[in-house]
């Protein structure tokens, strides 16, 4: 923009050039450096639905209500937030970005595994005779998490310190893990055909779960479980290609949320005639899942805002999203261990004195908030003691508890003179 101010003093003169002379020519300006190209920042709209996401699979394992997983699909959302971030790191070549990927993800678990699985042992875990060596290669998907891993049925004693049930609720949350590796290989694929045929890999996963989710065909054995769990999220995570490469934004969005509206309306109605024992857990109801969260994405993707920092009061959050998203594998593995460990921890309360003469009632009756009270800090300790891990396998220098401030103060410092 050129400036409208006019000076109110006559400029210089020229000086004089004598005879036979040429002027002097103008230096010419310094070419300007190419500024470097910034990197894109993080998307703080997706890490607060990330954050969300682990806060409700946490209340949902604490207090067991059906309809959180209605109100908020959290792991549809993490699948395609996980769905967006691949197809952006797939710019660069896949054989490259699937071992980042597969270094990233499986050190956690193995720092997961390392405590767990001794215990196991620790407690009467003992190789089954009839697998044979079987039983030994299902053992390394502790290590590789193609399939399901051991572990199990009972184990512990009624009324001890590990419930006879601790390992299936212990091992339980691998399941995620298992489908995040397959989703994670097959990507460079599933990327090539969703460029090719958009609706059609998007919708394709929807369609399988209707197969095999359904019992109209049906996949015996641990093979079934996971090609389910891969159906069943597969169009969440193909809705994060469509998020990146920014085909939502194609859509009107008026036509968008229609669509998505009619998708969740036929998981519901779905649900409403499969209900179980546990009533509307959607996790239950392959088909009503896979509707609902497809659905419920679009349309949380459909209006992502982008944001580069929390709006408002949102931004009173930002150090503990930040460390949600630093910290997600460790919280998601952990958080099932934890959350048994605070029965213990609350049932000492009965063994001073004075509080279950008086108070006991109160405890019964408040059990599982303080199961979710005491979690927490359980989960920071955590945290701080393997949490690191996640940044050694991402190559980054360890830390004990990433919330972002120590990098802000380092862009907010002044420059130097």
């Amino acid at each position: 923009m050129t400036s409208s101010y006019t000076p109110s003093f006559p400029p210089p003169r020229p000086a004089p050039v004598s005879a036979g002379s040429a002027p002097a020519a103008p230096e010419a300006p310094a070419p300007a450096a190419p500024a470097a190209p910034k990197r894109p920042g993080r998307d703080r709209y997706l890490d607060l639905l990330r954050a969300v996401a682990l806060v409700r699979v946490v209340v949902f394992h604490v207090f067991g209500w059906a309809w959180l997983t209605v109100v908020f699909p959290s792991m549809g959302v993490m699948f395609a937030l996980a769905g967006s971030l691949m197809a952006r790191s797939l710019d660069r070549p896949a054989p490259a970005v699937v071992r980042a990927r597969l270094r990233r993800l499986l050190p956690p678990m193995w720092a997961f595994a390392a405590v767990v699985v001794p215990v196991m042992f620790v407690v009467g875990w003992k190789p089954v005779k009839e697998e044979g060596i079987w039983w030994f290669i299902k053992l390394g998907c502790y290590l590789l998490p193609v399939g399901a891993p051991p572990y199990p049925s009972e184990s512990g004693s009624p009324g001890g310190f590990l419930e006879q049930s601790w390992a299936d609720q212990a091992v339980g949350p691998l399941w995620y893990i298992r489908a995040y590796l397959w989703f994670v290989l097959a990507s460079p694929l599933l990327l090539r055909a969703f460029r090719r045929l958009p609706w059609a890999t998007l919708l394709a996963p929807l369609g399988l779960t209707a197969v095999i989710g359904t019992g109209l065909v049906t996949v015996p054995g641990e093979t079934g479980e996971g090609l389910v769990d891969f159906a069943v999220f597969g169009s969440c995570w193909v809705l994060g290609f469509a998020h990146h490469d920014g085909l939502l934004k194609k859509i009107p969005r008026y036509l968008a949320v229609s669509l998505a509206a009619f998708l969740m309306a036929f998981g519901l109605w779905w649900a409403a005639g499969h209900l179980t024992q546990e009533g509307w857990n959607l996790d239950e109801i392959p088909l009503a899942q896979s509707a609902w969260s497809l659905g419920f994405c679009a349309i949380l993707l459909q209006y992502t805002p982008s944001w580069q920092r929390l709006p408002g009061r949102l931004a009173r959050w930002d150090r503990l999203i930040t460390l949600a998203n630093n910290r997600a594998v460790t919280i998601y593995l952990w958080h099932n261990v934890l959350i048994m460990a605070t029965s213990p921890l609350i049932d000492e309360l009965w063994n001073i004195p004075w509080v279950g003469d008086h108070i006991g009632q109160y405890i019964d009756s408040s059990y599982a908030v303080l199961m979710l009270l005491l979690v927490w800090p359980l989960l920071a300790l955590v945290i701080l003691a393997v949490g690191w891990v996640e940044d050694v396998a991402a190559k980054r220098s360890p830390r004990l508890w990433p919330t972002g401030a120590s990098a802000r103060r380092r862009k907010n410092a002044p420059a130097p003179q």
